[in-house]
């Protein structure tokens, strides 16, 4: 990527010439290639990064090489279980796909529901965490992360002089708890058993960190925890007591090594927003306004005390509710004037994803809009 990339300036923390475009069309895409449904002008374009191209917008993104009906985040990375079996299988299920994953004795259920072109968790991996201590410590002993640069060099060489591909591989203690005992079980376990809950989280510290380093070695520019930020579920206290270590860790292993680390935010972030900046975090991906969110963007730029970059600005609603170019063209002028001081520091994107029920005539309207008030 040339310096004058805008992307590039942004994540330098320069002005660019204009605002970055960097929105996420995963799920949208997946959903109409899946179902037959892209509109003629896409018929030519086999992934997400090629209907980028053919709008002509800027790459940001952590998912052009996730497989969606696989897991949420990851591809780049292989997951090692020295000492412990690993069996998965897949199935049809109509047409769901249903993936199962055995270690050891444990099990976890994904299911790609096809009409919604979503995966869900149908089965944590530990849902009897009280009667499954030694199992849950048998897992995080054994497992590690093994990056593969020849992905993340492809992936990269795809995108181009578009952008940036962001290395979204890592997630947190806290959220490693979310994804094998789920949200509520969570809570249960690290009030119940305190000391065992941190030295399990400990283990998936020190194994991230290694690949935070791998990648770093591999010349990743920037990497993010998908962590779904939301204080629903990750409370300052939570933050401070159980995650804070790793971003600050993360944080200064990236910066030592010329690379930036992000976090996934979802939901409501003002509680949160000056904790995470003081951790040397770089930025927040997908950050969300009212109603979904709890912060203006501006406001949450403020409240970053001048140090977090920032994406988002449309939510999955604005491309659902505006029904006109003139409706649209209003709504990201009055975003971008109140982020234009901050310009140095945002990259206009979807607040998480876009819905699958946002019209192809919309997806060209905002683009339209942006093009009109960028010039």
């Amino acid at each position: 990527m040339t310096p004058h990339n805008p992307v590039h300036k942004v994540l330098n923390r320069c002005v660019p010439d204009r605002f970055v475009y960097a929105p996420n069309y995963w799920q949208w895409f997946a959903h109409h290639r899946n179902h037959g449904l892209l509109p003629p002008e896409l018929a030519g374009c086999e992934s997400q990064l090629d209907m980028i191209n053919w709008l002509g917008l800027d790459v940001f993104s952590r998912n052009l090489y996730c497989d969606e009906q696989r897991g949420w985040w990851g591809g780049l990375s292989d997951v090692a279980l020295n000492g412990l079996d690993c069996v998965e299988t897949e199935r049809l299920d109509g047409r769901d796909r249903v993936i199962e994953r055995r270690y050891g004795t444990l099990t976890e259920r994904l299911r790609y529901v096809f009409n919604e072109s979503t995966l869900v968790q149908e089965k944590f991996t530990i849902p009897d965490f009280a009667g499954q201590l030694h199992e849950m410590e048998s897992l995080l002993k054994a497992r590690r992360w093994r990056f593969v640069p020849e992905r993340f060099e492809a992936a990269q060489r795809k995108a181009g002089d578009s952008g940036v591909v962001v290395a979204g591989e890592l997630f947190s203690p806290l959220k490693m708890l979310h994804v094998l005992l789920g949200p509520q079980d969570t809570t249960y376990y690290l009030l119940d058993h305190p000391d065992h809950a941190a030295e399990m989280m400990a283990m998936h510290e020190a194994a991230q960190l290694d690949l935070v380093r791998q990648m770093c070695r591999a010349g990743v520019k920037v990497m993010m925890s998908m962590d779904n930020l939301d204080t629903a579920f990750h409370p300052p206290r939570y933050v401070e007591d159980y995650s804070a270590s790793f971003y600050e860790k993360a944080s200064r292993i990236c910066h030592e090594h010329g690379s930036l680390f992000f976090i996934h935010a979802c939901g409501h972030q003002r509680d949160n927003l000056k904790l995470i900046a003081s951790l040397g975090v770089d930025g927040l991906e997908g950050v969300a306004f009212p109603p979904l969110g709890d912060v203006e963007l501006d406001e949450a730029m403020e409240l970053s005390g001048g140090q977090l970059i920032i994406t988002g600005g449309i939510s999955p609603m604005e491309p659902e509710r505006l029904k006109s170019y003139d409706d649209v063209r209003r709504f990201v002028e009055d975003l971008l004037q109140r982020l234009r001081p901050y310009s140095h520091r945002f990259m206009l994107s979807a607040s998480c994803n876009t819905s699958i029920r946002t019209p192809w005539q919309t997806i060209l309207w905002f683009r339209d809009a942006w093009r009109e008030l960028c010039r």
